[in-house]
């Protein structure tokens, strides 16, 4: 199970951050309307056609992290 180890409201303000700053440029155009979960600790990221499809793919490489999700 995850430890937050942040309240809700830095983990969005980091996850936004971090998506503005590194990965928006990586990501836009090409993969609009896919979900991301976004490990905030670590930059990693899973893109997916479902917020669950990313989220499961991000458990399964970080099972002890907490993502920030965006569409």
């Amino acid at each position: 199970m995850p430890s937050i180890k942040m309240d809700h409201h830095e983990l969005a303000r980091r996850g936004r951050e971090y998506y503005d700053r590194v990965l928006r440029d990586q990501l836009e155009p090409e993969h609009n309307g896919k979900f991301l979960a976004l490990d905030v600790e670590t930059g990693d990221y899973e893109l997916g056609d479902s917020q669950l499809e990313a989220l499961d793919r991000a458990e399964a490489r970080h099972p002890d992290s907490v993502f920030y999700i965006l569409r």
